[in-house]
């Protein structure tokens, strides 16, 4: 006889099934083995006390802030310490209690039922711009073709076209000039049909730039401000295009300035939740969402973003993360842009782990490497 421990990330299911277990049993105990650590902030003091009650009777626990008992404070923070088979049950406890344990019943609920994607999409980032923050990204009209096809072979499934920076404190410009600067690659995607090869997003928020992009095969419209804009919103649900929908507080020139939020979790749902209804409500069918790392963050809302993903799943859409050589990287580790790379792929993998779909890269080929190796280390 011997002992193996096995790590939390193990594929559980896999495990169960090369024991030969029944499909009942592996559906019970890998629910089992799933722990959850579920913060619940501003519940009702009788909730709470209801709660802790009923997760102790389902084999789970209710952390609570001294007093509570006592009801020394109407409203209180707690976390719920739990498996996925004690949540469930828990879940039908609280349809039947009150001081709001309904709702947070049916959250539980929604959270339950999240499932990640195993198939991640590799985005590879050109720009047609001379002030893009990592020069790699940049190209000429010359090596346009050679780049993007480099990049397809690398892995990429989907390339990112921009012609303006939106890094911190980066220059405004006009649409003229934007459509200057990529319609020339536009034609050149159009004219070789590469766009039958790999998915194409346009990294804009001007309608007329959009329009000229899907007029060219492009996918995929990449709005760094959610979809603010109604005429976008038109352009994109007239195509049957997919949007990238991403949060940033503030503007490009603006967002670093002393960036602050109540809770940056809960700011960035809300926010999810009212673009999201407002384009569905233009017809916007296809919409993933990016927490849009570094716009409009301090590096700590950023790393809490990273290892919270899971809480915008229960969103129902793909997430995007795009930390590509970010400063966040420098910021834990000093280093130029160009030394950043390790930092991405281990940002990008944990991304990964915690439920983004999509991550958007400047270096596909070493991505697609370290992908590879993760999937096959944990699924």
């Amino acid at each position: 006889m011997h002992l193996e421990k096995l790590n939390t990330n193990t594929n559980i299911v896999k495990v169960l099934k090369d024991l030969d277990v029944d499909a009942g049993g592996i559906n019970i105990l890998s629910a089992k083995s799933q722990m959850h650590l579920i913060l619940v902030k501003d519940l009702h003091v009788g909730a709470a006390n209801i709660l802790k009650q009923d997760a102790l009777s389902v084999g789970a626990d209710l952390a609570v802030p001294r007093g509570t008992v006592l009801a020394k404070t109407p409203r209180v923070d707690c976390l719920l310490i739990a498996t996925k088979s004690q949540m469930q049950k828990l879940s039908k406890k609280e349809l039947a209690q009150p001081f709001g344990l309904k709702e947070l019943a049916k959250k539980l609920s929604e959270i339950i039922n999240v499932k990640k994607s195993k198939d991640v999409e590799i985005m590879g980032v050109i720009n047609a711009n001379d002030d893009s923050f990592f020069s790699g990204s940049r190209f000429s009209e010359v090596d346009a073709v050679t780049k993007i096809e480099r990049m397809i072979e690398d892995g990429a499934k989907i390339i990112d076209i921009g012609g303006v920076s939106s890094a911190p404190n980066s220059q405004i410009v006009g649409v003229e000039e934007e459509l200057k600067r990529v319609e020339g690659i536009y034609k050149l995607i159009y004219e070789h049909k590469l766009y039958e090869k790999v998915k194409f997003s346009a990294d804009t928020y001007e309608p007329e730039v959009a329009k000229r992009a899907v007029e060219s095969g492009f996918n995929i419209i990449n709005d760094i401000t959610g979809l603010q804009n109604d005429e976008l919103c038109k352009i994109i649900a007239s195509y049957d295009a997919q949007a990238v929908l991403m949060h940033m507080q503030g503007n490009p020139q603006t967002m670093q300035q002393n960036p602050k939020y109540e809770s940056v979790l809960d700011d960035v749902y809300k926010f999810f939740k009212v673009r999201i209804q407002k384009a569905e409500s233009f017809g916007v069918k296809d919409i993933i969402l990016d927490v849009g790392i570094g716009f409009g963050k301090t590096l700590e809302h950023n790393i809490s973003l990273i290892k919270n993903l899971e809480h915008f799943l229960t969103l129902e859409k793909p997430l995007l993360v795009g930390a590509s050589r970010k400063s966040m990287i420098n910021k834990i580790y000093p280093c130029e842009v160009d030394e950043r790379l390790a930092g991405s792929l281990e940002i990008h993998m944990e991304a990964v782990r915690n439920g983004a779909s999509v991550i958007r890269v400047h270096d596909v080929k070493e991505h697609a490497q370290a992908l590879a190796v993760h999937t096959a280390l944990n699924f």
